[in-house]
């Protein structure tokens, strides 16, 4: 990850992390190692010492064996640490300048294996990192790493203090009416109600006969106020703005003029969105509705948000990633938050299950020129933004055949910023294959994101210290 040739060019930053380590093993480094795993990855390095001039000197190491000998005893003590997500050659040993120290390269942690803490409470020892450093979780970030380490999803849960009363008649006449259409010999249009909610999952019969909401069925079909006693900061905002920024159409879930669940939102919205596009464009922007209705976590902070502008449409929800971004880009693979509401949706033939949609959705922009597609993750809470821009503009042309977008772009930089120190738009155009253009909007906005600053000593960008 970094060049120990020229390690005294280096400083610590949301990606490195030096320790002296003359006097035994740092205490610290186990909160970095959380932050770490729990973050984006980083680096700590035993044995390097941060001058007043925040530049890098090496201290020997009298004895690094026993040091990686204790750090292995302690990282497999799950009583002091909940996960050992390293492998053996993840800890190295370099001689430097006669110098000996220890490199120890911390990947980002599964979301299985998320939240990774120190002690017995991940509320407690938990940890991650931006720009200020390593800071302590706090409890909603924690709930949703636990929340995503189950390998059944929640809204697959039934909820027995709830009756089939939580559902909006019309709501599932409405599905209904989409089911027939999709699947016109299954039979739908005449299954009573209560079985044909448990039919599609949105609902299960109890041992005494009733049928009782899973939280899928009462997310999609249910009344608002139902559904926010479950979920209490669930919330549904759709909003087109005009070039000045100003509002000028809105649809909010709690708003009482209609029933304020997903699949009601997802019929108000999914036309209006596309209203005025090009029409190549129109499924993977319905697409992009529902995976942002499929992953987002219902029990995390700022609900579901969606944004129309003349140059773009902005999609947030609540959530981290649950797959690696490459992987999401390349496609094939499907790991989906809520697997209940993907299956209602996929019933009526709204998004494939296949992992496609990401790549596809890419390859669309890709073949009109337009910018690329841009997506973000950020914490405190955790959030998850889909960009997609609606004109070629400045950052676009050079690579039209790649499926290459922001966040893959974000990670190649991060990867090389921290080995090459300095890096400028003419660096990153070399380095990673993007047009300068394209190589000055991303470090523009991972700048803004408190992920690069600008440097004085010179021109160009470095990971912030």
């Amino acid at each position: 990850m970094i060049d120990f040739k020229r390690i005294e060019e280096y400083s610590e930053n949301n990606r490195i992390e030096a320790k002296r380590a003359l006097g035994g093993l740092p205490g610290s480094i186990w909160e970095t190692y959380s932050a770490f795993a729990n973050s984006f990855g980083g680096i700590l390095l035993l044995g390097v010492e941060e001058l007043p001039d925040k530049t890098f000197r090496t201290v020997n190491l009298p004895a690094p064996e026993k040091l990686i000998a204790e750090f292995w005893e302690i990282i497999g003590d799950k009583s002091r640490v909940s996960e050992n997500i390293l492998s053996k050659w993840d800890v190295e040993i370099h001689t430097i300048d006669g110098d000996h120290i220890i490199s120890i390269t911390v990947p980002r942690a599964d979301r299985r294996r998320r939240p990774v803490y120190i002690g017995n409470n991940p509320y407690q020892g938990s940890y991650r990192r931006d720009g200020e450093g390593d800071y302590h979780c706090t409890e909603e970030e924690v709930r949703m790493m636990l929340r995503d380490r189950q390998e059944r999803t929640l809204d697959e849960k039934v909820l027995p203090h709830m009756s089939g009363e939580v559902f909006v008649g019309e709501t599932l006449r409405r599905y209904r009416a989409y089911l027939k259409d999709r699947h016109p010999e299954q039979g739908y249009e005449s299954e009573p109600e209560d079985g044909l909610v448990c039919r599609i999952g949105a609902g299960r019969r109890g041992k005494d006969g009733q049928v009782y909401p899973t939280a899928a069925g009462l997310l999609m079909f249910g009344y608002e106020d139902e559904i926010v006693r479950q979920y209490p900061y669930f919330y549904l905002d759709y909003q087109e703005r005009g070039g000045d920024g100003q509002i000028r159409e809105r649809i909010v879930s709690n708003s009482g003029k209609w029933s304020g669940n997903l699949f009601d939102f997802y019929l108000k919205i999914s036309g209006k969105i596309v209203r005025g596009l090009p029409w190549d464009i129109h499924r993977p922007v319905r697409e992009a509705v529902a995976n942002c209705m499929v992953n987002g976590d219902y029990m995390g902070s700022g609900g579901l948000v969606m944004v129309k502008k003349p140059d773009e449409i902005c999609i947030t929800n609540p959530g981290s990633f649950r797959i690696d971004i490459q992987e999401a880009v390349d496609g094939g693979k499907s790991d989906p938050r809520n697997t209940g509401i993907a299956k209602l949706f996929n019933l009526v033939k709204v998004g494939t299950r296949t992992g496609k949609g990401v790549p596809d959705m890419y390859a669309v922009w890709s073949r009109k020129g337009w910018r690329m597609p841009e997506i973000q993750e950020r914490f405190k809470p955790d959030r998850i933004t889909l960009k997609l821009p609606l004109a070629a503009g400045s950052a676009a042309g050079k690579k039209t055949d790649s499926l290459i977008g922001l966040q893959e772009y974000q990670e190649a930089i991060l990867d090389y910023v921290t080995w090459a120190i300095y890096v400028n738009e003419e660096d990153v155009e070399s380095a990673i294959g993007i047009s300068e253009a394209e190589a000055g909007a991303v470090l523009g906005r991972m700048e803004a994101d408190g992920i690069l600053i600008r440097t004085k000593e010179k021109a160009g960008y470095r990971l912030k210290i």
